[in-house]
C-alpha cells in the first residue's frame, strides 16, 4: 500500500502544528508534532537539572528516556517514561529547552528513526524544522510555513493568556527570536526551506485562510 507523506516546516508561532492537524483530520492522515518530542527530551533534561546546552550531560539522559506517542481523542500526547507530559512541555522553558538539545546530533539521530517509522506505515503529516530537509527528503509535498516574527508572536502570545499563563506579548516576542535565532544558526539540521519545498506566508491570513490555502495546494500535488 502506498502511503502519503506531508512535512510541514518552519519557525515558532508560524501556524504549523494549528494547520497540520486540521488538515490531519480532514484527509484522515495521523499528524505527527516532532517539535513535541525534543520538548519531552528538554523537560527530562530541565528535571535532572542538566543545560540543554550541555551537549555530554544531555547524551547521557538519553538511556534512561522512554519516548511514547498516544493518540486519545485524535490528539497527539506525549508520554515522558510512562507520564503524560503533553502540557507540561508548552512553556516557554521548554520551547527554549527544545532548540537547544535538538541542535546536539545524537538527540537528532534517537529521535530520527521513530519519526521516519511513522512514515512508512501510515499516512502523515510531520511538522517541525527539518522534516523536508532531513526526516523526510522524499515526502509528497514539502510546505515551509513562515510569517512576521511579530505576528506569530501575536499568536502565540494569545494562545498562552488563553492557557491561563502569566505571560507579557514582549516576553514571548524575545523568546520567539531567541529560538529563531538558534533554530537557523545550529550546525545539525538547521532551520531552512527544503529546495523543493512550496514557501506559504501567512502573516496576513488568519487560521481559517491558512488551513484553506493549505489544503488547495495538497489537493493539487496529491489529489487527495
Amino acid at each position: 500500500m502506498i502511503h502519503h507523506a506531508i512535512a510541514i516546516d518552519g519557525p515558532g508561532g508560524a501556524g504549523k502544528s494549528t494547520i497540520a492537524k486540521e488538515l490531519a483530520k480532514q484527509l484522515s492522515f495521523i499528524y505527527i508534532d516532532t517539535g513535541a518530542m525534543y520538548r519531552t527530551i528538554g523537560l527530562f533534561a530541565a528535571r535532572n537539572r542538566v543545560s540543554g546546552k550541555n551537549v555530554q550531560g544531555v547524551i547521557s539522559l538519553l538511556p534512561y528516556i522512554t519516548l511514547e506517542i498516544r493518540f486519545i481523542d485524535g490528539a497527539q500526547h506525549m508520554f515522558l517514561n510512562g507520564e503524560d507530559v503533553s502540557d507540561k512541555i508548552r512553556t516557554e522553558e521548554a520551547s527554549i529547552y527544545a532548540s537547544d538539545v535538538s541542535a546536539i546530533p545524537a538527540v537528532r539521530t534517537f529521535l530520527l528513526e521513530q519519526q521516519r517509522a511513522f512514515a512508512k506505515s501510515s499516512n502523515v503529516i510531520m511538522d517541525g524544522r527539518d522534516i523536508g530537509t532531513v526526516v523526510l527528503p522524499d515526502a509528497d509535498l514539502k510546505i515551509f510555513l513562515t510569517a512576521s516574527s511579530e505576528a506569530r508572536a501575536r499568536r502565540r502570545f494569545l494562545e498562552q493568556k488563553a492557557k491561563g499563563l502569566d505571560v507579557t506579548y514582549e516576553e514571548v516576542l524575545e523568546a520567539l527570536k531567541l529560538r529563531d535565532r538558534q533554530d537557523s544558526s545550529r550546525e545539525a539540521a538547521p532551520l531552512k526551506a527544503a529546495d523543493d519545498a512550496v514557501i506559504v506566508d501567512t502573516t496576513e491570513w488568519d487560521l481559517e485562510t491558512s488551513i484553506a490555502m493549505v489544503r488547495r495546494l495538497v489537493k493539487e500535488r496529491l489529489d487527495v
